[in-house]
């Protein structure tokens, strides 16, 4: 725990950059990305991919945008998910505007997010260190719910 300890204080005072510009040199590194704005934070993730991952949070695909998913899910207050064809991510994108438009909103609003990174290329460590630090900062939108 003293490992994920610096970790986090690592990634805490790692240098800040918006989520749209991830630098290239992150590009196949693996570990755990916090995202922010206004210095309040927001999500904390982990990926085996960097750039890769943060680049994704923008994607069309709701597979792939999960966190602007859940941005959209948070702004229309349809929280929960439905496991039956209708009320499906699929069909919110396609079948209602609102959510729609939630969900492309959420994607411009994370191009835009500050996002500070560090390097853990063991998995172990990277998920111990995401639960840590989404404890230790608050991150509003981690909550690690079972599904």
């Amino acid at each position: 725990m003293a490992e994920v300890e610096r970790s986090f204080n690592a990634l805490m005072n790692a240098d800040a950059f918006k989520c749209a510009a991830a630098p290239k040199s992150l590009a196949g590194r693996p570990g755990v990305y916090l995202l922010s704005e206004d210095g309040v934070t927001l999500y904390i993730g982990r990926t085996d991919d960097l750039r890769k991952r943060l680049l994704s949070h923008r994607h069309k695909s709701h597979g792939t945008a999960t966190f602007a998913f859940l941005l959209a899910r948070y702004e229309t207050g349809i929280r929960e998910a439905s496991y039956q064809s209708s009320g499906s991510r699929a069909d919110l994108l396609k079948n209602n505007a609102r959510f729609s438009a939630a969900f492309d909103k959420a994607r411009e609003r994370i191009a835009d997010m500050d996002v500070k990174v560090v390097e853990e290329d063991d998995p172990i460590n990277q998920a111990l260190l995401e639960i840590y630090a989404a404890f230790v900062s608050g991150a509003k939108y981690n909550d690690f719910q079972n599904h």
